[in-house]
Order: structure tokens, then C-alpha cells, then sequence
């Protein structure tokens, strides 16, 4: 391996070291966070019966339409139990009824049970989406009331939570089932007096995941001060990954965009922390991994709040993560406010239909590079997989994305090893040069700067295909673990490429590498390997590259690097692996075709 590869090798790996080193756990967290593991474990044996609502997220979506009243208990007990604050918000708590009722609208895509506590869903399940155990997604933690709620201040000074309040249902039945093309709507009201009220009607799209809500205040102009409420998604938004303290709470937030930037709410520790924005604001979102809810208003908008609370250290499995987020609007001049609401996966076509400032929130990279990998991602990784998602799996797709990777990069992989080769050449000119001048470096510089003048030979070129790979390789590892793309997409032995491939287990935990080692990361390795003994074993002619005086060093790094990224790649997503593996193989092949056409040129010349 040629000096100026091994650079290009060594950039790719300080930027990896030192991402490894910011995010990965040490040994005594890992034990720590197992620890911890079992006792969250027996901690949810003990309570088992007392978790009947979590249970049914287990279910399947047929026995979800058919249990619509398996709440009703738990509902009318948290009513008993908000009685007294319900009573504070004057002729709105007086209007607030006493029964609960449940619909449930089941789509294409989403089975969603809405209750009248609060006006709003409850229950919303994904048919196209599971969990990392094969059960059904379900995104609102707190079943027992409406996840949105819609907040103002009264002209009798009272401040009014509309999820505390329990409206009359005015869609008749409790199911209502629509197609692939069709809307519905659910329609709730509060009934203050005869010509007062407030009334809710969301509509439902069969294709999509997203929710339109429109609120009016009929009769109430007077009595809501300011003109302004606001809207927040209360409730906790449901984990849905394996081992959900390493692979989601990392995720875990609150978003805003407003005046073109998206600002986030992270805690890092244990505590509670809000943060308020004011002006217009575009919308506001809480996500985990790979799931978000999303709010924003056609009104003029007058304020955000983004609040966050976690119950201890972040990647603790016994850490409650609860993130909330509100838009305060104005009302329009016929007292009434409409908000359009997403509550799905962080897919790329779904959040460009809905707001495309949205797929921000997905990582695809890091802030210094974000020039060059949003594009790649935009114009390059999404629609290269969105085409050929019907005609293989993603898989297959990754294998011929780095394949079509590599040939592009041909040319300026066939001058870079010419470049080695002209570098290996020059070695004995260049020893002369040292021994000449060893004692008077800038003489040597000058020296050697006239040589590879004089023998046209530029010596950063084994560097450049490696440069340009650089900002792919990082891209599309932040991706790779992070777009709900290749989320669950199984090949070969690897059952969720956006997730390590571990094939052995260990009976010890390593540093760095852990109790497990993924099956595509050691053929990575194997590939690496090959790659490095060729590289110091071939060239044109035949000569190794290790004759200099730092050679033994060199040809040493060569072998090790590959051990390294073994450590490195180990808890990377599949996918990513399994593209370095083929990029790595590509590249043994194109080295070898480029070696054999030098030496069959320098044959002829010698003829």
C-alpha cells in the first residue's frame, strides 16, 4: 500500500475514531445499562397486571376494532380522577359530559381509536409499520385520553386544557372504515349553551398519515382573551427499536422551524427544560428514531414552546423520555383555527408531501458536511433506492449502488494507481535526493518538488479517489442508521440492515467491539485484508512498494488499519458494512485490471 493511499486511509479512519470514541458506551456503562436491563425487567414482571393498555399494543389490528370499549374503565376512572380540575375551567368544565365514547377509523395505512376525553385520538396503530419484535406500531404512550390538546385563556380567567374535558361525539357510530382514496371525518363538540359551543372536525386521508383538524368557536368570540390558544401533542411517543436505551433515546426530542432555521430540545441528563420561541413559526414536532408527530397552521402564528423532561441518564432503560411540543396561533376573524398534523414514520416522500422543511430531523450527516450530503442523499442515495425498490431487494440495491460507485470513480481510481506506480518508480531518485541533502531539509524539499515536476508526477493522486469517497462514506453512514428506508430490510443473514448484523456472540465483552461481532463486517475485514497484501505485493513489475526507509512501518499500518475498522464497523448499521464489502471487493478487481494493463504496457515499451 502506497503512502499517499494509507493517507487517504488514515483521514477516513480519525474521523471514524473520533466518532466512536464521542458515541460509543464504555465498559462499565455497558454493565451498568445491563444491569439496569434486569432490574427494569423484573420491575415489569411485577407490574404486569397492572399494564392491561400497554398489553394491547401486542394485538393485531382485528382485535384492536374489536375491543373499542377494553378502556373504558381506565378512562372513567382518569375522569374521576380529573374532576376536580375539570371544574376549574368554568362553563367549559360545566359543558363537559359524563360518559366516554370511542370511533375507530381504520385506513390503508393506520388503524386510529379517538376517544371524546379531549377530542382527539388516543390510539393510533401502523399496518405498515412494526416494532423490532414483529408487533404493531402504536404511537401515543398514554392511552387514556386524547394526545392532542388544545389550550386558552378564558374571559372568566380561567386557563382551559381541552384534554381534560369531555366532549359529545357527533359522528355517529364506533367504526368507520375508509379507502385507499377516500376521506372521512370526526366530528366532536362541546355544548356550552344553545348558540355557544366548541366544536372539532378532523379529517382523515386514506393514503396518507397525515390529519387536518379544524376548530371553530361558535358563539365564544368574547370569551376567549387574546384571540389566541395553542395546540401541543401531550403525550410520550412510544419506543419502538430493540434495546431502546442505545438505539432510540438518542433520538428522542423536540422540534421547531421557524425563520428558516430548525432549532431542537435534547436533554443530555436528568431533569426538565422548555424552551420558548416567538414569531412565526412553521411547525413543531416531537420524534424517536424513526417515528414523528408534526403540527402546523394555516393561522398567523404568534409563539412555540418545546418542553422536555427525562427521569434519569440517557441511556439508562429505565429513563422515561416525554417530549411535548405547542404552536400558539391566532384565531381567524370567524373565531375558528386549522391545523394540519402528522403523525407517521420520518419517510422521505410522506414529509416532502406534508412539508419537505421536515425530513431535517433526519440525520444524514454531520453539520460540516451537510453542504455535500444533503444533496447526495437528496438527489442521489433516496432516488437511486426509490428506483429500484420494485425491482430487487435492498440488498441487492446496496451492492449495486457501490458497484455503480466504483465505476464512476474508475477513471480517477486507474490515474490514482498509475500515480503509485510512478511514485514507486521515483523511490530510488528520491533516497538519492535524502542522502544528498540529509543534512538540509529545505534543499531536500526543493529537491524533490523539481523531481516530481520534471517526471509529471502529482504526489497527492493515490489520495484523491479515497478524498472523494470521504463524503459518501460518511453520508451514508449517518444514513444508513438513521432513514427509516432500510428499516427491517432483511438480507441474507441480516435480519434489519439499519441495525449491526451480529452472527457470533462472545462469552466476553471486548472494548470498543462489544460481546457480539457482525457477520458483514468481518468479511469487510477479509476484503480489507486482501486488498492490503495485494496492494503491497503487486504493482507494475511486480514490486512491493516497502523499500523505503519507513517501508516496514507502512507495510505494518497496512494490516492493522483493516483490524482497526473491524472494531470501528462492528455496532454500524448492516447496510453500511455491506456496502464497504462490495466497495472494497470493486476495488481489488479494479487494481487488478489496472495492474495488469501497466505491466502489458511496460512489456511493450521494453519491446
Amino acid at each position: 500500500m502506497d503512502r499517499n493511499t494509507v493517507t487517504g486511509f488514515i483521514l477516513i479512519f480519525l474521523v471514524m475514531v473520533a466518532w466512536t470514541y464521542y458515541s460509543m458506551p464504555s465498559e462499565q456503562e455497558r454493565q451498568q445499562r445491563q444491569a439496569e436491563q434486569a432490574r427494569q425487567d423484573s420491575i415489569a414482571a411485577a407490574q404486569a397486571d397492572s399494564q392491561q393498555q400497554k398489553q394491547e399494543q401486542a394485538q393485531d389490528l382485528t382485535q384492536q376494532q374489536q375491543e373499542p370499549e377494553q378502556d373504558e374503565e381506565q378512562t372513567n376512572a382518569r375522569l374521576t380522577q380529573d374532576q376536580e380540575k375539570v371544574s376549574e375551567m368554568g362553563m367549559f368544565s360545566e359543558a363537559s359530559i359524563d360518559d366516554s365514547t370511542k370511533i375507530v377509523v381504520d385506513s390503508p395505512l393506520f388503524n386510529a381509536t379517538f376517544t371524546n376525553v379531549g377530542a382527539g385520538p388516543s390510539k393510533i396503530i401502523f399496518k405498515d409499520y412494526e416494532t423490532w419484535d414483529h408487533k404493531p406500531v402504536q404511537m401515543i404512550k398514554d392511552t387514556t385520553e386524547s394526545a392532542y390538546s388544545l389550550g386558552f385563556l378564558t374571559s372568566e380567567n380561567y386557563n382551559v386544557e381541552t384534554d381534560e374535558l369531555v366532549f359529545k361525539q357527533v359522528t355517529p357510530g364506533d367504526t368507520v372504515s375508509i379507502g385507499k382514496n377516500d376521506t372521512t371525518e370526526v366530528k366532536y363538540a362541546l355544548n356550552i349553551s344553545d348558540d355557544k359551543r366548541l366544536v372539532y372536525t378532523y379529517t382523515l386521508f386514506g393514503n396518507s398519515h397525515q390529519i387536518k383538524l379544524d376548530v371553530e368557536f361558535e358563539g365564544l368570540e368574547r370569551q376567549i382573551i387574546g384571540g389566541t390558544v395553542d395546540i401541543g401533542w401531550k403525550s410520550p411517543l412510544n419506543f419502538t427499536e430493540k434495546n431502546p436505551a442505545t438505539t432510540e433515546a438518542t433520538y428522542a426530542s423536540a422540534y421547531v422551524y421557524t425563520g428558516g432555521e430548525m432549532e431542537q430540545l435534547k436533554l443530555s441528563e436528568a431533569g426538565r427544560n422548555t424552551q420558548d420561541y416567538n414569531g412565526t413559526i412553521d411547525w413543531v414536532a416531537t420524534r424517536t428514531k424513526f417515528f414523528a408527530q408534526i403540527i402546523k397552521t394555516d393561522n398567523p402564528t404568534q409563539s412555540a414552546l418545546l418542553v422536555g423532561e427525562q427521569s434519569g441518564e440517557t441511556d439508562l432503560s429505565t429513563t422515561e423520555h416525554r417530549y411535548r411540543s405547542y404552536i400558539t396561533t391566532d384565531l381567524s376573524q370567524q373565531n375558528a383555527a386549522s391545523f394540519h398534523m402528522y403523525v407517521g414514520p420520518l419517510d422521505y416522500y410522506a414529509l416532502q408531501d406534508y412539508d419537505g422543511t421536515t425530513y431535517g430531523m433526519v440525520d444524514t450527516g454531520y453539520s460540516w458536511i451537510s453542504w455535500i450530503s444533503d444533496p447526495i442523499v437528496e438527489y442521489l442515495v433516496i432516488p437511486y433506492f426509490g428506483f429500484v425498490d420494485g425491482y430487487m431487494s435492498y440488498g441487492w440495491a446496496i451492492i449495486l449502488f457501490a458497484i455503480l460507485i466504483k465505476m464512476v470513480l474508475y477513471p480517477l481510481t486507474k490515474k490514482s494507481y498509475r500515480s503509485m506506480a510512478a511514485m514507486k518508480e521515483l523511490q530510488p531518485k528520491m533516497q538519492e535526493i535524502k542522502e544528498k541533502y540529509d543534512d538540509d531539509p529545505e534543499k531536500q524539499q526543493k529537491a524533490t518538488m523539481k523531481l516530481y515536476k520534471e517526471e509529471g508526477v502529482n504526489p497527492l493522486g493515490g489520495c484523491l479517489p479515497n478524498l472523494l469517497q470521504l463524503p459518501i462514506l460518511i453520508t451514508l453512514w449517518r444514513f444508513f442508521q438513521n432513514s427509516i428506508m432500510i428499516r427491517q430490510q432483511e438480507f441474507l443473514w441480516a435480519a434489519d440492515l439499519s441495525a449491526p448484523d451480529y452472527i457470533l456472540s462472545l462469552p466476553f465483552s471486548v472494548p470498543f467491539l462489544g460481546d457480539q461481532v457482525a457477520g458483514f463486517v468481518l468479511l469487510m475485514t477479509a476484503a480489507m485484508f486482501a486488498q492490503s497484501k495485494l496492494t503491497g505485493g503487486m504493482g507494475p513489475g511486480g514490486g512491493g512498494g516497502g523499500g523505503g526507509p519507513g517501508g516496514v512501518n507502512m507495510k505494518a499500518l497496512q494490516y492493522v488499519f483493516p483490524f482497526m475498522l473491524l472494531f470501528i464497523f462492528n455496532n454500524f448499521a448492516a447496510g453500511l458494512s455491506l456496502y464497504y464489502l462490495i466497495y472494497n471487493v470493486m476495488n481489488i478487481a479494479q487494481q487488478l485490471i489496472i495492474y495488469r494493463q501497466m505491466d502489458k504496457e511496460k512489456e511493450a515499451e521494453a519491446a
